[in-house]
């Protein structure tokens, strides 16, 4: 069987009969699609023919990326959009309706709850939060006859509880709930989620399939059963994404692996020592055999990405302004998975309903890039001096 690492190297380069054997797939810029008959015209335009009828729906170089990205996740239908929140809401909007109930993990990406609060409230499709770590027993008595679907995302963001998908999947799938989950931390690499019971899996490309900070991108993988409903929530959303950035995203694709590990190692060395500095609480990290996650990371993950947490010890925001500001390696910005390192402050208890966090609980999201590993410990250290020296 080919390995992952030689799949990254050739997916995506089908044959398209050019006569131009070419290593990169070209760009394909265009709006509109010509077609030698009315015939073939109508064919197109009712989704029977291979060729898409205009391009807002599809094209030779994004349909490389989707198939690039079908054969890694294991998905009949990947459909690319124009962000990861794009995917999010896309598939939310394509899998309820008015009068159906919402069951929303409580760590979930921030700008996904301010969708549940403020746009799907008005649509009246009703959110309840569960808790991050939670399993089927904590699910159980949250579920209602109109619950249609739970959405996961394992780890979670900022805090990074994990929850346990398969059992969860297992519990509401025979009450026909559908389960979508945002597995971008696992990547496209090291998670197979309907192996877990997923039924719909959202990736941010933005993070380590760009992997250089450079494009917005997300995407909605599903199996057979609901390729229908997904593909009419993504052309009547027109949420497509431009055919430079699905040839970037390849591009990004096919050196992933070797880039995923090297921070995949980065970040573990990263957050065992950051584990044992006085001024850390605790690192939030479930590749970690000292996370209250890890067996379940072990049982739906087969690796890490270089993204973490850790709970500082109670500290004034003045002095984590200290030693925040006077970084050199570790930008300060969101987003995650390209190249360099990241950190920004965080305070849990201002976006958690279904758990509760102490108001003054300052975490910092690190992101671990592929700078050395000695020169961000120096930067961190020199941090913590000042974060010491201010408190």
């Amino acid at each position: 069987m080919t390995q992952v690492d030689t799949k990254l190297v050739t997916l995506g380069r089908e044959a398209e009969g050019t006569g131009f054997p070419a290593v990169n797939p070209p760009i394909y810029r265009t709006s509109t699609v010509l077609f030698p008959t009315m015939q073939a015209l109508e064919e197109a335009t009712a989704g029977l023919g291979k060729i898409p009828s205009y391009g807002r729906y599809g094209s030779p170089t994004a349909m490389h990326l989707s198939s690039a990205l079908d054969a890694l996740i294991g998905s009949d239908l990947t459909l690319i959009t124009s962000s990861g929140l794009s995917a999010v809401t896309t598939a939310l909007l394509g899998a309820l309706k008015s009068g159906d109930h919402l069951l929303m993990v409580d760590n979930v990406y921030g700008p996904t709850r301010m969708f549940c609060d403020q746009v799907l409230k008005r649509m009246g499709i009703e959110t309840t939060y569960f808790r991050g770590d939670a399993g089927p027993e904590d699910i159980d008595p949250l579920l209602r006859d109109n619950t249609a679907v739970i959405f996961l995302e394992s780890p979670g963001s900022q805090t990074f509880e994990m929850q346990d998908m398969q059992g969860i999947a297992a519990l509401v799938k025979p009450r026909g709930i559908l389960v979508i989950a945002d597995v971008t931390w696992a990547t496209p690499l090291y998670m197979r989620p309907f192996d877990h019971g997923i039924d719909i899996a959202i990736h941010s490309l933005t993070k380590y399939v760009s992997g250089h900070s450079d494009l917005l991108m997300g995407a909605i993988s599903c199996l057979e059963p609901h390729k229908k409903m997904m593909r009419n929530a993504w052309l009547h959303v027109g949420a497509h994404a431009s055919n430079d950035d699905c040839y970037l995203a390849l591009r990004g694709l096919r050196t992933i692996g070797v880039r995923v590990k090297q921070h995949e190692k980065s970040g573990l060395e990263m957050a065992r020592w950051l584990a044992e500095q006085p001024a850390v609480k605790r690192v939030l990290h479930p590749a970690l055999s000292t996370d209250p996650g890890h067996a379940r990371f072990k049982a739906h993950f087969s690796g890490a990405c270089g993204l973490f947490g850790v709970e500082l010890q109670p500290v004034r925001k003045e002095a984590v302004a200290a030693m925040l500001d006077g970084l050199e390696l570790f930008g300060m910005g969101y987003s995650w998975g390209g190249y360099e390192s990241l950190i920004i402050p965080v305070y849990p208890a201002k976006i958690r309903t279904a758990t509760q966090w102490p108001a003054e609980t300052i975490c910092l999201r690190l992101h671990i890039g592929l700078e050395a590993v000695e020169d961000l410990k120096a930067d961190l250290s020199a941090g913590l001096e000042r974060l010491a020296a201010a408190a």
